[in-house]
């Protein structure tokens, strides 16, 4: 009888360490299968992620514009720009992005090909008819009530607060600049308040009137410009 129950408890031990070894496994899994999960997404993954890191790119640019130029307010907007910067990268984490992924928008080094190519547009009567075509076709709807410019820009957001308003590398303080989103006809009319590195960046207020859900980039963009 002792032999038996000592072959039993044998036995008993063994079943618990292989139980406990499984049991470890699956937990190792799931560890694994876990912090698979939480891999951070990079804006070649992800939307959301191509939007923020494109607003903190050229956040980035504007700041070290102003060091390399600096002037009397220079200080100033960079205090505003790095609080700028610090609240993207927050989103950055919120959104499960690469936090501090910057990349810079493709569309800001165009400005300068219109400027060399200004001279023979003007100089050729067909291309200075097209961009009032298409402002008198669709007359009554949510674009063509200005002179189309930036054709071909992205509208990502700046991660300012206060009311709506834009920025710019290309149009003075004081623009009025209309975005509409075509990929859900919503638009927006903005002044131009602050100096940045694309066409036209639109601040928390004003990409809220006009994003998608969930988006951080407006691809499909009509910028015209209405005052």
């Amino acid at each position: 009888m002792s032999r038996r129950r000592t072959l039993g408890t044998k036995k008993k031990l063994a079943l618990l360490v292989s139980a406990a070894t499984v049991a470890g496994g699956g937990a190792f899994v799931m560890a694994s299968t876990s912090n698979a999960a939480q891999t951070p997404k990079s804006s070649a993954e992800s939307t959301v992620c191509l939007g923020l890191a494109t607003a903190l790119g050229n956040n980035q640019k504007f700041i070290a514009d102003q060091r390399a130029n600096p002037d009397a307010q220079s200080e100033a907007r960079i205090a505003n720009r790095e609080a700028v910067v610090a609240e993207i990268k927050r989103k950055q984490e919120a959104s499960g992005c690469v936090v501090g992924e910057s990349a810079q928008d493709s569309q800001t080094a165009q400005p300068s090909q219109p400027a060399q190519s200004a001279p023979p547009q003007s100089q050729q009567p067909a291309e200075s008819v097209q961009p009032s075509q298409p402002a008198e076709n669709p007359g009554g709807g949510a674009a063509g009530s200005g002179q189309q410019v930036c054709n071909g820009s992205t509208v990502t957001l700046s991660g300012e607060g206060g009311a709506p308003a834009a920025s710019s590398n290309q149009f003075p303080v004081g623009t009025k600049l209309k975005v509409t989103n075509l990929d859900n006809d919503k638009s927006t009319t903005v002044e131009v308040t602050s100096v940045s590195g694309s066409c036209v960046l639109l601040n928390n207020a004003a990409f809220e009137q006009v994003r998608e859900p969930g988006k951080f980039l407006i691809r499909r963009a009509v910028i015209e410009k209405v005052g």
